[in-house]
This record gives structure tokens, C-alpha cells and sequence, in this order.
């Protein structure tokens, strides 16, 4: 049996695709597994890693506006569309599943071109163009947000790392903190801005971070691969761990009492799986999906927002240093997270894929 993921560009396209994966490789030992990306993707770094065939299309992104070179996006895309067919030809798939990005417009029209079994996932709240497309040429849709809609969608949550799924943070929390330097009885403000950090949600950190010391709270902060810090916290106790980036991502959530964040899908699916309360911070750009993604969290109790534009220092100080002084409101606010996060979406959508395959 094959199986063909087309889902690529960002983390956030290809973190699930790639959870989809492992989760088939366990339920089917024997299952080939390639996914579709482009030359201009994380793709071309992450599913390698992670030991998949990658086979790449051309990327074929639509212009946001007329321009002379909407006029060129036709050819463009029949060249994509064919050479995904070719692909899908080449491995013998057996059905098709995608999760968005420039690469599952040719993925699924490919599919179709041969027909090719098609499964839809849509991890945000609004669909891409790519999704809503694919939408309409099956009736096997998955979403990872509740309040999702595409024709035939049933909800299923993001289908997630097993070592995120599955963690006991708790249990974890004293090896987690040791891990990054940090003590293990403090309490513990993790900070990070998504794969590639947010440089508001860095500054303001980073800027409170006298005050957090003050008050006995220790920082893991990853201000991600592309951030410059432009004030180093003075060395001293409690701790205040700077990281361009972090791979245990697992270990991050372990050490962290509340995270202060962006609310990208992952992100939201992410912490609701392991029960870790944040504050969000939600993209002031884009087509405000993120705030999308975090007000179910919210609604709950398990987490709270805040605008990027009102996010400070001293809005650190006067709203979230509060409750990470209070622990039965941290605890309050895990268990209400916890109530929304899925653990088990990457099973589920595996075994959703191989009941459609085998027919």
C-alpha cells in the first residue's frame, strides 16, 4: 500500500502531515510513505529528518493581486499538476491526503487527473484556497478546529508529534527544567513566538524580565532563528535561558508552569494536548486566524489573549506575573486546557486513511 502526503511551505502544513505519517507507520509496518513538497519549503529539511521519500512539484503560488504574472500561473500550474500525477503514477498511491500549501493544489488536482482516492485536512479555522479547492472534489474532510467549515468536514483535531501527544508533563517538569539549565522547583515562564519567534513578544520579554527575577520566576525563552536580542538580561538567579531555537520541544512544555506565545494551530494544538495554560499573542497581521485558534482556549479557562499591540512589559507584569504567583490558578487553567487538547488525532486520521485505501 501507498500513501502520498501533500503538504508543504510551513511548519504548521507539514508538522501534521509527517505526525500522519509515523502514525500510519505503526498501525502498517509495510506502508510506503512519500510526500509531495517544493524546492522552497521546510519540507526539503524536515521530511528527510524524519526519514520519508520526499519527491518535489514546481511551486505555483497565486498572485494576491492582477499583475502580469497571473497570466503565467495556467501554465504554471498544468506543469505542477501533471508532474504530481506523474509522481502519484510513479509510486503506485493508493490515496492521496492533504493538508494545505502551494503543493496540494497540484496534489489534489493530480489525484484526481488518475483517480486517486483524495482526503482533505484543515488544521485552521479559515481554509486555504488549496483546501477549499480539495473540499470540493471529496467528501472525505477532516478538520482540526471545531469551528471549521468545508463541505462534509468532520472534526478531528491536528494530528501531533507522539512525544507531545503522549507526554506526562508533570512527572517530567524536574529532568525538563534540569535539562535547559533552570532550577527544578521554581516556577517556570516559557516564551517563544512560533518556528521562527516574533519580535514583539520578545522585546516585551525580555524587557519585563527585571520584574519576573524580582518576583522568583524563571524564563526559558526561544526567541527564534531569525531574532536579534537587543537587551540581554543580566546574568543572575532565577535563571533567564535565551535559545535561538529549541528541538525538544517536548522538553519546553515539561519545564513551563504558562507559556506567553503567538496562537499559531500547531501552537494551540500543541499546548491543549499536554495541558499547558498561555497567554496568546495573537499575529496582528494575516486574516486573523490565530486569534480563531485561541478563543475556544480562551472560553474555557485555559488560557488568556492579549493584542500584539497591547502586549508590554508592564502588561506582563500586571496581568500574567499575577497568576503565575497564584498556583491553583495555574492548576485551574491546565485542566481547562487539557479539556480541549486531542491527543489521538494522528491515530484517528491514520486510521480514517487506511479504512479509504483498502476499498
Amino acid at each position: 500500500m501507498r500513501v502520498v502526503l501533500a503538504g508543504g511551505g510551513t511548519a504548521g502544513h507539514i508538522e501534521p502531515a509527517l505526525a500522519l505519517a509515523d502514525a500510519l507507520r505503526r498501525l502498517d509496518p509495510g506502508i510506503g510513505i512519500t510526500c509531495l513538497g517544493t524546492e522552497r519549503g521546510l519540507e526539503t529539511r524536515l521530511v528527510p529528518a524524519r526519514g520519508y521519500e520526499l519527491e518535489l512539484v514546481p511551486a505555483v503560488p497565486l498572485p494576491r493581486s492582477l499583475s502580469p504574472q497571473l497570466l503565467t500561473v495556467p501554465g504554471r500550474l498544468a506543469g505542477a499538476i501533471g508532474s504530481a500525477a506523474s509522481i502519484l503514477d510513479k509510486v503506485g498511491a493508493d490515496v492521496l491526503v492533504g493538508f494545505g500549501g502551494y503543493v496540494a493544489t497540484p496534489g489534489y488536482l493530480g489525484a484526481r487527473r488518475r483517480g486517486v482516492p483524495i482526503v482533505v485536512h484543515e488544521a485552521n479555522p479559515r481554509p486555504g484556497l488549496a483546501n477549499r479547492l480539495g473540499a470540493r472534489l471529496t467528501e472525505r474532510v477532516f478538520t482540526g478546529h471545531p469551528d471549521a467549515v468545508l463541505p462534509n468536514a468532520e472534526y478531528i483535531g491536528i494530528p501531533l508529534r507522539r512525544e507531545i501527544s503522549t507526554m506526562d508533563r508533570l512527572s517530567m517538569g524536574d529532568k525538563a527544567r534540569s535539562y535547559f539549565g533552570l532550577e527544578p522547583d521554581r516556577v517556570t515562564l516559557l516564551v517563544f513566538g512560533g518556528s521562527q519567534g516574533a519580535r514583539s513578544v520578545n522585546q516585551a520579554a525580555l524587557e519585563a524580565a527585571p520584574y519576573l527575577r524580582a518576583a522568583g520566576v524563571q524564563v526559558l525563552h526561544v526567541i527564534g532563528p531569525k531574532n536579534t536580542v537587543e537587551v540581554e538580561p543580566p546574568p543572575g538567579d532565577p535563571q533567564y535561558v535565551i535559545l535561538p531555537y529549541v528541538d525538544r520541544m517536548d522538553l519546553a512544555y515539561a519545564a513551563a508552569d504558562l507559556v506567553l506565545s503567538r496562537a499559531g494551530a500547531m501552537t494551540c494544538a500543541e499546548l491543549t494536548a499536554v495541558g499547558l495554560p498561555a497567554a496568546f499573542v495573537p499575529l496582528p497581521h494575516g486574516n486573523g486566524e490565530q486569534r480563531l485558534n485561541a478563543e475556544p482556549i480562551v472560553r474555557a479557562g485555559g488560557g488568556l489573549m492579549v493584542d500584539d499591540a497591547n502586549l508590554s512589559a508592564a502588561w506582563i507584569v500586571q496581568t500574567l506575573l499575577p497568576i503565575l504567583n497564584d498556583p491553583e490558578r495555574v492548576v485551574a487553567m491546565s485542566e481547562a486546557a487539557s479539556r480541549m487538547g486531542r491527543k489521538d488525532a494522528d491515530v484517528a486520521l491514520a486510521r480514517k486513511v487506511l479504512e479509504i485505501a483498502h476499498r
